[in-house]
């Protein structure tokens, strides 16, 4: 297995201890044999040495990476890479897979790549690696984790890639990354957010934190609504708690107070009738067909007896 750096404090002070970071052990696929010039295989040793070296491949042999997890790049600061690259050349090599013996896939890199291109380079240094399409995304994939700028929904979302496409369960995932399982369910968690919560999130206009308070509201247009209060007002995650949780209790009331709709007025007479008889201590439950259900309460014997005596001087 290859070790990766760790992605340092970017993760860890951005989520804090339940989004703790990437761990610095990462596993590949196997290496596999490569093409030699006339286009067959050759052994492991030759694959390992050649995965080990660095290669100068003409620009015009490779091709981006087709499962590449980030989709955007910024123009300005790969033009400001490019730059860089002019005046100092590529200092880190990329990595790339070999498909034919003159073609060439980028497994990580692609951004140093465009901006070579955009440099007007010929050749590139790059590590060549031999793996299949679900090592290549893989390797990709956590190539991106590593970088400490990325934001809590492109994480959440190149877990979920690992799981759906190279078919993992999240125990497995978790272990590729170094992360608990718990960890990587909270990652998860964070894609169930309404599209402008997630989008609130990824561009930083609320923290994790926050995002943790909405999970809990099942409502998409309330958590909406709450995630633009929280932007507008500036709303600490205390005080969004707070809120959260007036906003249920009042839900909770309605919906105690809205179990026991009034009763037609018929029925009110009775338990304005017989209830002076009980002392008030009668309740009565219908349900929207009309059967229901007269209830008295008493809390002894000497109680029901009362109760009788009083209802046969009435001659009830």
């Amino acid at each position: 297995m290859a070790k990766k750096p760790a992605l340092g404090k970017g993760l860890g002070a951005l989520l804090g201890n339940e989004f703790d970071g990437i761990g610095q052990e990462v596993r590949y696929v196997s290496e596999k044999p490569h093409f030699n010039e006339g286009g067959n295989s050759s052994d492991k040793t030759e694959t390992k040495a050649e995965s080990s070296r660095i290669s100068e491949i003409p620009v015009s042999q490779i091709e981006p990476n087709p499962f590449q997890p980030r989709k955007e790049f910024d123009e300005e600061a790969l033009s400001e890479l490019a730059d860089s690259i002019r005046t100092l050349g590529l200092i880190q090599p990329i990595t790339v897979r070999r498909i034919t013996p003159t073609k060439y896939q980028i497994i990580s890199g692609e951004r140093r790549y465009r901006a070579c291109r955009m440099a007007g380079i010929a050749s590139i240094p790059a590590y060549i690696r031999e793996t299949d399409d679900v090592g290549m995304l893989e390797m990709a994939i956590v190539e991106n984790l590593q970088r400490e700028n990325l934001d809590p929904i492109e994480i959440a979302l190149s877990f979920r890639r690992l799981i759906e496409e190279c078919r993992l369960t999240q125990e497995e995932m978790a272990e590729r990354v170094g992360k608990k399982r718990a960890s990587v369910t909270n990652y998860l968690r964070l894609l169930k957010l309404s599209a402008s919560a997630q989008h609130a999130l990824k561009i930083g206009k609320i923290s994790v934190g926050h995002a943790k308070v909405l999970l809990g509201i099942e409502d998409e247009n309330l958590q909406d609504k709450l995630c633009e209060e929280t932007v507008t007002s500036d709303l600490s995650v205390r005080q969004l708690e707070n809120k959260v949780r007036k906003l249920q209790q009042e839900r909770t009331d309605g919906r105690k107070s809205s179990s026991a709709p009034e009763l037609p007025e018929p029925y009110m007479r009775i338990l304005d009738r017989i209830g002076k008889f009980f002392d008030n201590r009668i309740s009565l439950k219908r349900n929207e067909n009309g059967k229901g259900m007269m209830t008295v309460h008493f809390e002894s014997d000497s109680e029901v007896e009362r109760f009788l005596k009083a209802l046969e001087d009435k001659d009830i």
